[in-house]
């Protein structure tokens, strides 16, 4: 995502995601996170019914807690050159394209390559599940589109990530768990916040964005504040 701190906003969190919300944007091929667990398939479905949410807030529940650690030390070079495509153990590594186009061309339908290359998109239609916009974006214009990761790396280094190999940090950094494009300046807006600083402006996938905040702490070991923990859970009514 941008390296941007961002201004740390308070969401409107008082009404469980779903609940009163906007339409998120759809293409018809958003996937349930709880259905996606390894981040291949595209999009963050919402998440309405009464045995999903209940299995979100299992998950969400099994996520460690623990104090925000200071920034001193952050770099993103500690996390790896940007996108690169041989950050082993993750899905789409060394498969020839970078893991920004990866993303790109799971989200984006209708998408256009570059001259002769089917990795490199330079057009595409994205249905945002951030902001439940659909997103006409051209390379020309590319910050309208930008790659977030749903656990900023400069939260993660202050969750631990600063004691991690470098190995470790780089499959956070590519894993396509933890990258979702989504309309620029929400991204802006999130910069390294936590859950309980920044939510989707959509609150019908507020309960998926957390559920996905969740699988990538856990799959990585890693904590998270207990505000944010407590947010988590609330998205989904827990």
């Amino acid at each position: 995502m941008a390296l941007l701190t961002g201004c740390e906003v308070v969401p409107d969190a008082d009404t469980p995601a779903g609940v009163g919300s906007g339409g998120a944007a759809s293409d018809g091929r958003a996937v349930s996170p709880l259905g996606n667990p390894d981040g291949t398939e595209p999009g963050l479905a919402p998440l309405t019914g009464e045995t999903d949410r209940a299995a979100a807030v299992d998950l969400i529940g099994k996520v460690a807690t623990k104090g925000r650690g200071p920034r001193t030390g952050y770099d993103r070079d500690e996390f790896g050159y940007a996108w690169k495509d041989t950050a082993d153990g993750v899905p789409l590594a060394r498969n020839g394209c970078d893991t920004r186009n990866d993303v790109l061309r799971r989200d984006g339908r209708d998408l256009r390559f570059r001259s002769g290359s089917d990795c490199v998109v330079v057009a595409m239609t994205l249905a945002d599940p951030y902001t439940g916009k659909t997103i006409e974006w051209r390379k020309q214009q590319a910050a309208e589109v930008q790659i977030d990761h749903v656990v900023p790396l400069s939260y993660s280094w202050q969750m631990g990530a600063s004691r991690w190999a470098e190995e470790k940090r780089e499959r956070l950094a590519n894993d396509t768990l933890n990258l979702i494009p989504v309309e620029g300046r929400a991204n802006s807006a999130k910069g390294d916040s936590g859950p309980a600083s920044w939510l989707p402006p959509d609150k019908g996938i507020r309960c998926a964005y957390a559920v996905r905040f969740a699988q990538v702490a856990l799959k990585y070991e890693m904590p998270v504040t207990a505000p944010d923990k407590r947010m988590m859970l609330r998205q989904c009514g827990g």
